[in-house]
């Protein structure tokens, strides 16, 4: 199952287990059991540490294994094979549960032990999805510190039946104790955030608590963070407030045209984000949202949770978020069959009929990428032709099982209440009415910035970015942005990188001219006296 090299890794690896791990495999006929067996041999021949035993008693869901703490109640349940991006994720739970120290903080790992309750969560992923692990991680490390936490991952594409019976249609997937507990990426801090009522007004109490920031950045996306970086180095009063660190980039697959690296993906860019972000004197504040900005000498940025943030400079880098369609049945079928992210969703429609609406660069890749799993991609764009790069529509039009409609206006989602069963188009040129019978929509058409809360507030263009000039100075004095949620044009990784650090270095010039200005009306006081 495992090849040298990773079997190598995973030794190495497992080294740092210092409890005895009890690996429990329920298994039956089928070729998944087989894989799964051969797979958890080879982890048992890795370590003295492990043992697996086989299940005769009838788990719930077969092939699955349990890895648990031996003597103890500490355990997680995998349901199906681990592998693709979820090999990191049972590594981590081999570590975890044999005792190796779990990467949070104190105060988060004593808000989880002192969670009161029962919690069992169910969580569906596919093998192909960017975003699952973190909440599959998350989830396991909780259940390692607290073991009236409960978690069983199931990968949909095994288990397609209770997929299709729960009208799963979107990944990742969490229940808790049988009913909807929510979907998309997530981590520790937010999943407590919605255990623990209490943790709301405890964090605001805390945050109301700090002192001013000389720069306060709003945002934790690659401008975020170049932000971060470059103020912090200038020796300033640095603190992020961030609904979640990596922003965007998190729900990106593959980045290939990041100057230097060569390749990477997304959730990996975030990580290193961030942790380059930690080598500095940086207050990092995340899983907050930022509701509103009160502009001043010292600005002011109110949270969702009700904390107010003072600084004398505020950089705000919130960002771009999926633009939606705004059609009938967008939002009643959005994850029942109306998704974002082929990547995540795709395996969820294996043999099934899809469209993929948009054709820039993100729509066809989309529809390449589905053609490999499901039966027929339909993919509709509004104008006359393709926007995507020629090499990507070449491959495109090589695929037998993709149409390409244009000059199409996507008019409504259809439903039969549960889940989506097709859409509604309008030729532009003849204005005729026409429906696709299908069973998912992906949407790929582009983004829209993250600045709602800032009408009335900040100078916004037409399609509600933050207007900003070349140093990044928004039309409030000391209030500078960055990013994607700004007019600069193409929305790139690269430039935003760019665009953080000049924004910072502008803050800086503004405090700078600011003190000396404060200083000459000083001294001019006390020439006078």
């Amino acid at each position: 199952m495992l090849d040298a090299n990773l079997k190598t890794q995973l030794k190495a690896y497992l080294e740092k287990v210092v409890q005895p791990i009890e690996i429990v495999a329920s298994l039956d006929d089928s070729a998944k059991a087989r894989e799964m067996q051969e797979l958890l041999a080879d982890i048992e021949g890795l370590s003295d540490k492990i043992t697996v035993v086989e299940d005769s008693t009838g788990a719930v869901r077969r092939p699955s294994f349990s890895i648990n703490r031996a003597g103890s109640d500490i355990g997680v349940r995998f349901a199906g094979i681990p592998m693709g991006h979820e090999f990191t994720s049972l590594v981590l739970a081999l570590l975890q549960v044999g005792g190796h120290t779990i990467k949070l903080d104190e105060a988060t790992i004593e808000q989880i032990r002192n969670l009161d309750g029962d919690y069992e969560f169910e969580t569906f992923i596919s093998l192909s999805c960017h975003n699952c692990p973190e909440v599959v991680q998350a989830l396991n490390a909780m259940s390692v510190i607290n073991p009236r936490i409960k978690v069983t991952t199931i990968d949909g594409g095994v288990f397609q039946k209770e997929v299709e019976d729960r009208q799963i249609m979107a990944v990742p997937m969490m229940f808790l104790n049988g009913e909807h507990f929510g979907q998309g990426r997530t981590n520790v801090e937010e999943i407590l955030a919605k255990l623990d009522t209490n943790a709301g007004a405890r964090q605001a109490a805390e945050l109301n608590k700090k002192d001013v920031f000389d720069v306060l950045i709003v945002g934790g996306g690659p401008a975020g963070a170049a932000s971060a970086i470059y103020a912090a180095r200038k020796g300033i009063k640095t603190g992020v407030l961030a609904e979640r660190f990596g922003g965007q980039v998190l729900d990106t697959l593959a980045i290939e045209n990041f100057v230097s690296i060569k390749e990477t993906d997304g959730p990996k860019f975030a990580v290193a984000l961030e942790q380059h972000v930690k080598e500095y004197e940086v207050d990092i504040m995340n899983t907050q949202r930022a509701v509103k900005l009160v502009p001043g000498k010292v600005a002011e940025v109110h949270t969702a949770t009700g904390a107010v943030l003072k600084a004398k400079t505020v950089i705000l880098s919130t960002g771009a978020r999926w633009r939606e369609i705004n059609v009938p049945g967008e939002k009643e079928y959005r994850n029942h069959g109306v998704a974002y992210c082929p990547h995540c969703d795709g395996p969820l429609f294996k043999g099934k009929r899809v469209s993929v609406i948009g054709g820039g660069n993100s729509g066809v890749e989309a529809a390449i990428d589905l053609a490999g799993i499901v039966q027929h991609v339909t993919l509709i764009e509004f104008g006359t032709e393709l926007r995507a790069d020629a090499v990507l529509q070449r491959k495109l039009h090589s695929l037998p099982n993709v149409k390409v409609i244009l000059s199409a206006q996507t008019t409504e989602i259809h439903g039969d209440g549960k889940k989506v069963n097709g859409l509604s188009y309008k030729d532009r040129n003849t204005n005729e009415l026409h429906r696709v019978d299908l069973e998912g929509v992906f949407v790929q058409i582009g983004l829209v910035p993250n600045t709602e809360w800032l009408k009335g507030t900040v100078a916004l263009s037409k399609h509600g970015e933050i207007e900003i000039d070349p140093r990044g100075q928004t039309s409030v004095p000391g209030v500078f942005a960055a990013g994607d949620v700004t007019t600069v044009p193409y929305k790139q990784i690269v430039i935003a990188v760019g665009e953080g650090a000049k924004a910072a270095l502008s803050a800086f010039d503004h405090l700078i001219r600011s003190d000396d200005e404060v200083e000459a009306e000083q001294e001019k006081i006390a020439a006078a006296a």
